[in-house]
């Protein structure tokens, strides 16, 4: 399945599209500052230069506004671009918008946009940075 093209803000300022990028790893996470999201962010964020050397891009995605991502980034020393699908867009487009307005916890693996990995329902947040780095060749 091809990722959809969707503009998003990233807590820079910068409109991203993550489907554009040759490789891409693009995890969705519900809330900003959670205890679940948190670990994950920062296990995502210790692993970045492993995905890096093997070409891969990272963005983390969630509904939260820019601010709050702005926020979230700075607190944790985040090194990749954190993106706001605010109004719930690529989150509805991908089936993972949930009733309250987050997006489910999902782990996508890109290459050339096209989908060639899907985590989720793994037993604790953190593990999807490991998961990822494992499937990501």
């Amino acid at each position: 399945m091809k990722f959809p093209d969707v503009e998003l803000t990233a807590h820079t300022g910068e409109q991203i599209s993550p489907a554009k990028a040759p490789k891409t790893v693009v995890y969705f996470f519900p809330k900003a500052f959670t205890q679940g999201c948190t670990r994950e962010t920062i296990r995502f964020n210790e692993l970045y230069e492993k995905f890096a050397e093997r070409g891969y891009e990272v963005f983390g995605v969630s509904t939260d506004s820019v601010e709050t991502l702005k926020k979230f980034a700075e607190k944790y020393g985040v090194k990749f671009k954190l993106l706001s699908d605010k109004d719930g867009r690529l989150s509805s487009q991908l089936g993972i918008l949930r009733p309250t307005g987050t997006a489910e916890r999902v782990t996508y693996i890109l290459n050339n946009s096209e989908v060639v990995h899907v985590l989720k329902g793994l037993k604790s947040a953190d593990q999807h940075a490991d998961k990822a780095l494992e499937l990501a060749k």
